[in-house]
């Protein structure tokens, strides 16, 4: 791993990574397009292109997520559905816990509802293996937040793939992947219904695509490679931490392993596990790129320090190892998700103990959660006000509020309001 000390790791504090090169993004915009433009032709036309492949059905229905479901043995069927469960508990526990507001106001009472979006769009990757945990993650805590038709999105036909949007009750799969398919999710084609938000994590064409569609339909978060930081004590086991940094940089060759301590012995002890590791993983190959090229062991002087290494970098993923790192949870304050303990893999967290695997990454763990019931959400606010008298302080200063900045409508209008009398029961 790369070495940086407690001075030199401050040259790099919360770097705001870019998700999408400016080559990328042009390129993505074009494909957009494209697709928005030609409809049906035009993602079919970018299947052939990009996908390399002829274009099937656009839209796989019910019913064949549920023949591929059943064609799956019963342990790989149970190993679905206990994960979906486990997805779905934890996802209606969020969705009870927000509740609607009512509040007196001065003249009445306002407050909010919340409502689910309509039509959900869950991406999955479907690169060199599947990964039905991206299709469970999305879909169900889409399903558990209300919305009323969902859509998986993926260019992969795996029949696990399918069983798991099955599991996740999807409407369906749009069988396509990259920026084209995001388009089609986003304006809609002859065949593909539009959605209201788009969610699941991609590589960098659908994070350009993403990016492009954005504020014409709601989206999650734009992901960049994915983070651990492991904050490790001297108490902690170097095995394990190597193990933890190893489940990461085998993502792929982007991933950011990073090993935060104050003891520069369990560092170099880390070190050196990872090496033997290494030597018996079938992705080492993977793994070992990722490494060379994001892989950091921060060393710092006191836990103080390595709190505000941790804060400046806010992590996708944090780690806490030993016990005297466990102690200081409460000071951490930016990251996507938080693993206390031995116990508490970040793995587990991919697989699904219950909280959502799709995270903020770059630094954005700053100003964003990751993803939750709430994405699907929408909180409507409301206000039903008694007529007003010419006593209401609220309204008085709305009429001089609105002569302030010059919009004399605007004061007429509340003024209108001064001799209104209330209405008959």
């Amino acid at each position: 791993m790369n070495w940086l000390t407690e001075k030199s790791w401050e040259e790099q504090p919360g770097e705001r990574l870019t998700p999408v090169d400016d080559a990328t993004r042009e390129a993505a915009e074009a494909i957009v397009d494209e697709v928005r433009r030609d409809g049906d032709r035009g993602l079919r036309a970018c299947i052939a292109r990009f996908e390399k492949r002829e274009p099937e059905a656009l839209l796989l229905q019910a019913s064949e997520l549920r023949r591929a479901f059943d064609g799956l043995s019963n342990e790989v069927q149970g190993v679905l559905t206990r994960t979906g469960e486990r997805i779905r508990h934890f996802a209606e526990a969020q969705r009870a816990s927000i509740a609607p507001m009512k509040v007196a106001v001065e003249g009445g009472f306002a407050g909010h509802t919340l409502a689910p979006v309509e039509r959900a769009a869950c991406y999955a990757p479907g690169g060199r293996y599947p990964l039905p945990s991206s299709v469970l993650m999305t879909a169900c805590t889409a399903r558990a937040a209300g919305v009323s038709e969902v859509w998986v999105v993926t260019p992969s036909n795996d029949p696990i793939m399918l069983a798991a949007a099955h599991v996740a009750g999807a409407d369906g799969v749009v069988y396509a992947g990259g920026a084209h398919s995001i388009a089609a999710v986003a304006f809609g084609t002859e065949t593909i219904p539009s959605a209201d938000v788009i969610v699941g994590p991609g590589n960098r064409w659908v994070t350009a695509a993403k990016q492009q569609v954005s504020g014409m339909v709601g989206i999650d978060m734009l992901a960049g490679p994915s983070e651990l930081v492991v904050l490790a004590s001297p108490d902690a086991d170097p095995a394990l931490i190597a193990a933890d940094l190893i489940a990461q940089a085998e993502h792929d060759e982007d991933a950011i392993p990073t090993l935060v301590t104050w003891c520069a012995t369990l560092a170099k002890s880390v070190d050196s596990a990872l090496s033997s590791q290494l030597e018996v993983l079938s992705t080492a190959d993977v793994a070992k790129e990722a490494f060379r090229r994001n892989g950091k062991a921060i060393v710092v002087s006191t836990p103080e320090e390595a709190v505000r290494a941790v804060n400046a970098l806010a992590p996708e993923h944090l780690e806490l190892l030993g016990e005297s790192a466990e102690r200081l949870a409460d000071r951490l304050d930016h990251y996507g998700g938080l693993f206390i303990g031995a116990g508490s893999a970040e793995v587990l967290g991919d697989y699904g103990i219950g909280p959502n695997h799709v995270l903020p990454t770059g630094g954005t763990a700053r100003y964003t959660g990751g993803l939750s019931v709430l994405t699907f959400l929408r909180m409507r606010t409301w206000m039903k006000l008694d007529p007003a008298s010419p006593s209401s302080q609220a309204l008085e200063d709305t009429i001089a509020l609105a002569r302030l900045e010059g919009l004399e409508g605007h004061a007429r209008s509340a003024e209108a309001r001064r001799n209104s009398t209330p209405e008959s029961d």
